[in-house]
């Protein structure tokens, strides 16, 4: 098939996983990065760890890949056929700001970030013919700058219906990556948020693994009402869930439903089996101290989207205030360390109507 040549915003973990893969198969892939970091990846090129997948650890320094660090610089090396665009949430303002001068230049971005405002976001500055939904269902560990690790291959999804959508969907495929088009693109997203939602916010605020918290009868509890209060979301703005490649997501849907001695060796294996110790991402951020969060972009999008619809999420809404406040430094770190109890007292604190005894 024809190569294409991309521009790829951020050498992070997705954006130098999907950039890498395109690269390797011989597409002509361009980095923004800070200065700093795109004169190092210069000098060394990106290295992923794809044991998993190609058996095999590679280092890409070749003519297919070049580091600029900043757009304009990119678009010497133009024009692009497509953007990758896989930036935590919490820089998205930043990148908007970078990307406004030059919007009627730039190719039409693949959002691959997590949450489901980026898009929107994104389409304010291009437009939206500009913009194509997507998500990573793949997890990819981040060693450093362009260095990374494939964890754990599932693959990526693509809103259908753009014309470049079919036209990526096969570049990916031939880079190796198990790709699937969505008709309909919130469908997509607010599943792939429903996946992120379970063990992140309580394992950062409580700093317990993912199968610590679903071992935990009141903290399981609690996450099955964060996915309960994201469905009724959901529901409300007439969405539903989809399976998204490798993730079985209406299944997650189900163990909602079911009774919690069905449901919680389905959800810990799962989630919590699925994860193990490892963190997860509002963990990592958190105790980086960079003071950032993913929180307001997931938790915090279900509460202000069901504020909106007449929607109760008071689980999400009190993970939420609560994580900003320890990101911000409001609260320090040690408040709710392994303090499960600590954290479900918040609940009839702040006046909900299910009490702290019945999640203990």
């Amino acid at each position: 098939m024809e190569k294409l040549k991309i521009l790829t915003l951020g050498a992070g973990a997705i954006g130098t996983y999907i950039g890498g893969s395109l690269a390797l198969a011989g597409n002509r892939v361009v980095f923004v990065e800070q200065a700093q970091a795109a004169e190092e990846l210069a000098g060394r090129g990106l290295r992923l760890d794809l044991t998993i997948s190609r058996g095999e650890v590679v280092t890409i320094r070749d003519s297919s890949l070049s580091f600029t660090s900043s757009i304009e610089q990119a678009l010497d090396q133009g024009p692009f056929d497509v953007a990758i665009y896989a930036l935590k949430s919490y820089d998205t303002a930043a990148a908007l700001d970078a990307i406004r001068p030059f919007a009627t230049q730039l190719p039409p971005f693949l959002c691959l970030s997590n949450g489901v405002d980026n898009e929107g976001s994104l389409a304010s500055v291009l437009g939206v013919q500009k913009v194509i939904a997507g998500t990573v269902t793949s997890s990819v560990g981040r060693r450093g700058v362009g260095d990374i690790v494939l964890e754990r291959e599932r693959g990526v999804g693509l809103a259908d219906g753009h014309p470049l959508s079919l036209l990526s969907a096969e570049a990916l495929r031939a880079a190796g990556l198990k790709t699937g088009l969505f008709q309909h693109p919130d469908d997509m997203k607010w599943s792939k948020m429903l996946t992120n939602l379970p063990a992140n916010a309580t394992s950062a605020i409580l700093d317990m693994t993912a199968a610590d918290v679903f071992a935990h009868a009141g903290l399981f509890r609690l996450e099955m009402r964060i996915l309960r209060e994201t469905l009724a979301v959901m529901r409300a703005y007439h969405l539903h869930t989809v399976n998204l490649p490798g993730v079985p997501v209406q299944a997650l849907g189900l163990g909602t439903r079911l009774p919690e001695f069905l449901a919680r060796p389905l959800m810990l294996k799962a989630v919590g089996g699925g994860r193990g110790d490892k963190m997860p991402s509002f963990h990592i951020d958190l105790h980086s101290g960079r003071g950032r969060s993913e929180v307001e972009w997931l938790n915090g999008a279900v509460a202000r989207y069901g504020m909106r619809a007449g929607v109760a999420t008071p689980v999400n809404q009190m993970l939420y205030v609560t994580l900003l406040a320890l990101t911000s430094g409001k609260i320090p770190l040690a408040e709710f360390d392994h303090q499960p109890v600590k954290l479900l007292s918040l609940l009839s604190t702040q006046g909900q109507k299910e009490t702290t005894r019945d999640l203990k």
